[in-house]
């Protein structure tokens, strides 16, 4: 080759260290060693590929700091409003260390930690082994997946489509190995015509390749996955193979080369000559033929005749099919059996795109995700898969040679206008996916060779193949797809929005009721009432609602519109507007509520101790009604209200705690509270109930978009 910038699947004149040899001989001449091979330099780009911190983890380390300053300034003012009001200091030390734990989320580790390994568990029973738990949450945030095509988008497995013999063109149904499928002729079922029949037994006879039912009930090849793409297509003609050997045995053969492109088996016939058959690549079979057949005969093979089989073979390639001929030469000998044959026919074959791809990259759409197919395939076979399952989109087509020929700018210009590159080097991948991010898109990246390692370790998500994939890309991989399914990665994608939705639930549903303890500690101390709560109350507060039912939202299910949202912004923070405000309005009605209940019951009979009782009723009660309204941002809360059953358990069990702490006399002094009457129950119940109505009303305006955009 005389082009030093040659792809690497086109450097068909050099070796590379850790290929193997699988027929022939030869030698070489070593130009490059250690460092300077391909391996060399895939082990320079992985060492040089450093991952980043996750979104998640950005986001709560900021949330943490913000959480922990707000904490130190108002447990601050709020002591100081209590000293000058003559509170005696060690008090209110007491309360305002109590009122710093109710501030901070302690549980939020536990929390996240509990999300993200229940996440992985459900990756799991969907097929996808995450190896590292931070990487749930970014799958979540995931807004590019590029793809490799083979195995990933396809089933890996060749599947004749289309034949053409000298009765016209015909369509092969039946996917993969599986036996099962019909001929059509302009999308009219039809039986197989002798011209077919004989152009897939000669296919047939020149094959070695086996198609075998395992012990699973699935179909598995011994040999070349084309030849036995052959096999199968032949069977749904209805030739057996072992029928068919049987019938004609094979007598010679003229191996399969590199540079010849064609096998040929010498097979006995009835008057004891030899048939030969011959199957390969057009332009290695097509100048060996003088005649081809035509209704049972063998007429003179034309000048025009080669044109219009050449032009039918660019057609066939043209959407996206390998294309092989098969020819055969009656009265043939082992020396003159590849001259002189009768054309048969062309095989166009492909390996199909899975049942579920299409599915799946419509839900990739849905959901706002960019798909882009990135494979060492010829472009005209991407193209075709990406067109039969909706991934091209009206975007582009390149090469990894035109990928050479943009500069960055370029291509982080066209990034978005680019649906499949083919023929790529593994740094064509890191330049694609360094484009994408710096677009400011979140990236996962399909991998299955060693080569593909340093990609998987520079995208945000690297995944890697269960079935086909090395050891190496495993490694280097966070997410490992067990079955090899494009699918699975969707999957993947929405177990990781489902885990990181749930995190803002319990953040949210747990800031609200730090915001109404903080503004009803806060509200009394300016209305110069007596403090309504005291610290074991507040610490019981805070482990009712930082306790189980916080938990139980870090399980909830998924909201049905999950998969149509666009992916979250990982720079955006964990909060929107619209929640932000949802959050507060919960938090700052509770302490309204608290706070009137509180004044009220100081201007009636009650003791103090008794209204700072039903104070810390009601509170736990308006926290168990959040905990409901919370389990979604933008639905009522009628939707399903008790679809979460570790909600309900944990509020049952918090309910029956809180009749204990009332009922049990031991636990009274401590908590500070009384024996409740029907009439106390009514009040604290009913109160701690609006705050339902007023998060509806509030997620109704959220709904029409009045306070901001969802997401």
């Amino acid at each position: 080759l005389d082009a030093a910038d040659a792809p690497l699947a086109d450097r068909v004149n050099l070796v590379f260290a850790g290929t193997l040899v699988t027929r022939g001989r030869g030698h070489a001449v070593v130009v490059a060693t250690g460092m300077a091979t391909e391996f060399g330099r895939i082990s320079r780009l992985v060492q040089s590929v450093t991952p980043g911190r996750t979104p998640l983890q950005e986001n709560l380390d900021r949330l943490g700091s913000l959480l922990g300053k707000a904490a130190l300034v108002i447990v601050a003012v709020i002591v100081a409003l209590g000293m000058t009001r003559g509170i005696p200091p060690l008090e209110m030390l007491i309360f305002g260390i109590a009122l710093a734990v109710a501030v901070v989320p302690e549980a939020l580790p536990a929390v996240v930690t509990i999300s993200l390994a229940i996440g992985v568990r459900r990756m799991v029973r969907r097929q996808a082994l995450v190896r590292r738990l931070p990487v749930v949450e970014t799958l979540g945030s995931t807004s590019v997946i590029c793809t490799d095509k083979t195995g990933t988008l396809t089933r890996n497995e060749m599947t004749v489509r289309r034949l053409a013999t000298s009765d016209g063109t015909f369509e092969v149904s039946g996917v993969g190995y599986d036996p099962l499928g019909q001929f059509s002729r302009d999308g009219t079922a039809v039986p197989p015509p002798p011209s077919v029949i004989e152009l897939l037994r000669g296919a047939l006879l020149s094959s070695d390749a086996r198609v075998l039912l395992d012990e699973r009930g699935r179909w598995r090849v011994e040999g070349d996955p084309t030849e036995a793409a052959l096999v199968v297509a032949a069977e749904k003609a209805g030739l057996d193979q072992s029928a068919v050997n049987g019938e004609q045995p094979r007598r010679h053969e003229i191996a399969f080369t590199s540079e010849r492109r064609r096998m040929t088996t010498l097979h006995d016939r009835r008057d004891g000559a030899l048939v030969a058959y011959s199957k390969g690549a057009v332009d290695a079979i097509l100048p060996d033929c003088t005649t081809r057949a035509l209704d049972g005969r063998e007429v003179p093979l034309r000048e025009s005749d080669r044109d219009v089989l050449l032009a039918l073979e660019r057609d066939l390639a043209a959407n996206g099919l390998r294309v092989l001929a098969v020819a055969r030469k009656r009265a043939a000998t082992p020396h003159d059996a590849e001259r002189g044959m009768t054309w048969l026919g062309l095989v166009g074959m492909m390996d199909p795109p899975r049942a579920e791809a299409q599915g799946a990259v419509r839900t990739c759409r849905d959901a706002g995700i960019t798909p882009v197919m990135i494979t060492g395939d010829h472009p005209l076979t991407a193209t075709a898969i990406a067109n039969e399952i909706g991934l091209l989109d009206g975007r582009r087509v390149i090469t990894g040679h035109d990928l050479a020929g943009l500069s960055d700018e370029e291509l982080a210009r066209d990034i978005q206008r680019i649906g499949v590159y083919a023929r790529v080097s593994p740094a064509d991948k890191l330049r694609v996916i360094d484009a994408w991010q710096r677009h400011g898109d979140v990236v996962a990246m399909t991998g299955d060779g060693v080569n593909d390692a340093p990609a998987l370790k520079k995208a945000d998500v690297g995944i890697a193949m269960g079935i086909s994939g090395t050891d190496v890309s495993k490694e280097a991989a966070a997410v490992t797809l067990l079955d090899d399914n494009f699918a699975t990665i969707v999957a993947a994608v929405e177990e990781g929005r489902i885990v990181f939705s749930n995190i803002r639930k319990y953040l949210t549903f747990l800031l609200s009721s730090n915001v109404g303890e903080i503004v009803l500690m806060a509200g009394t101390a300016l209305a110069g009432l007596p403090l309504p709560l005291t610290a074991v109350q507040i610490l019981y507060v805070n482990l009712a609602t930082d306790g189980l039912p916080a938990l139980a939202l870090a399980v909830d299910p998924p909201e049905a519109d999950l998969m149509t949202r666009r992916p979250r912004d990982p720079g955006a923070g964990v909060f929107t507007r619209p929640l932000v405000i949802l959050l507060l309005i919960g938090g700052l009605w509770s302490a309204a509520v608290n706070i009137s209940l509180f004044a009220w019951l100081l201007n009636t009979e009650r003791s103090l101790d008794e209204a700072m009782a039903m104070t810390f009723v009601s509170l736990v009660l308006i926290q168990f009604c959040k905990a409901y309204n919370y389990r979604s941002d933008r639905f009522s809360v009628l939707r399903k209200p008790f679809a979460n059953r570790w909600l309900n358990l944990a509020v049952t069990w918090e309910l029956v705690l809180l009749a204990f702490i009332v009922y049990a006399p031991f636990l009274q002094g401590p908590f500070g509270t009384f024996t409740f009457g029907w009439t106390d129950w009514a009040v604290t119940a009913g109160l701690a109930f609006t705050v339902v109505p007023v998060l509806e009303a509030t997620k109704w305006i959220e709904r029409h978009g009045y306070l901001g955009e969802l997401r």
